[in-house]
C-alpha cells in the first residue's frame, strides 16, 4: 500500500479504533451496544472512505453488506446478539471488503477463546464443551444429530462478543491495513 494512501487512511483508522472502543465498553459494561454506535459508526466509515476514492467507497460497501448479512444471520439463529451483528457491519465498512474477509476468522477465534475462558471461569466449562458439540452435531448433519442450541437456552454462556470484534479488527487492520 503507497504511503499517499496511509496517510489518507488516517482519519478512517482513528475512528475505527473510537468506534470499537466506545463499543467494547457499553459491550463490557452493559451487555449491549447502542444503535448510536453501531449506526453512526457506519456512516462514519463510507464518509472517512470518500477522500480515499470511489474505490476505497465500494470497498467499504461491499464490506458493510457482507457484515450485514453475517451478523443477521447469526442474529437470526440465535447465534449472537443484534448488537454484535450490527457491529459486524460497521466493521465490514471501516476495513473494506477484502481486509473483512481476514477478519472474520479472527474474530470467530478470539470469541472462542473468549467463551472459553468465561466459561472457564464461571465452572461451566465442560457443560460448555458438551453443549458445543451438540451444536456441532446438529449443525453438521443438518439437523438430524444434535439439538440447535441459542443464546437464550438455559445454561447458555453468553460473553460480550463485541470484545471479539473489536480484537479481530484490530488484529485485521494492523496486519492487511485498509481495504
Amino acid at each position: 500500500m503507497t504511503t499517499q494512501f496511509w496517510l489518507a487512511g488516517g482519519p478512517v483508522a482513528a475512528f475505527l479504533i473510537g468506534v470499537l472502543a466506545l463499543a467494547v465498553w457499553f459491550d463490557v459494561r452493559e451487555r449491549r451496544i447502542p444503535n448510536w454506535i453501531t449506526g453512526g459508526g457506519l456512516v462514519l466509515a463510507i464518509v472517512a472512505r470518500a477522500p480515499l476514492g470511489p474505490e476505497a467507497v465500494a470497498s467499504g460497501l461491499l464490506g458493510g453488506a457482507l457484515g450485514l448479512g453475517l451478523g443477521l444471520l447469526l442474529f437470526l439463529s440465535g447465534a449472537m446478539g443484534a448488537g454484535d451483528g450490527k457491529l459486524l457491519a460497521t466493521i465490514g465498512a471501516f476495513l473494506g471488503f477484502e481486509t473483512f474477509l481476514y477478519c472474520l476468522p479472527l474474530v470467530g477465534g478470539f470469541g472462542g477463546v473468549l467463551a472459553l475462558g468465561m466459561s472457564l471461569h464461571g465452572g461451566t466449562l465442560f457443560a460448555t464443551l458438551f453443549r458445543f458439540q451438540e451444536l456441532l452435531f446438529y449443525v453438521v448433519t443438518f439437523g438430524r444429530i444434535g439439538e440447535r442450541r441459542t443464546l437464550s437456552m438455559p445454561g447458555a454462556v453468553t460473553v460480550p462478543y463485541g470484545v471479539a470484534v473489536a480484537a479481530g479488527a484490530i488484529t485485521a487492520w494492523l496486519g492487511w491495513g485498509l481495504a
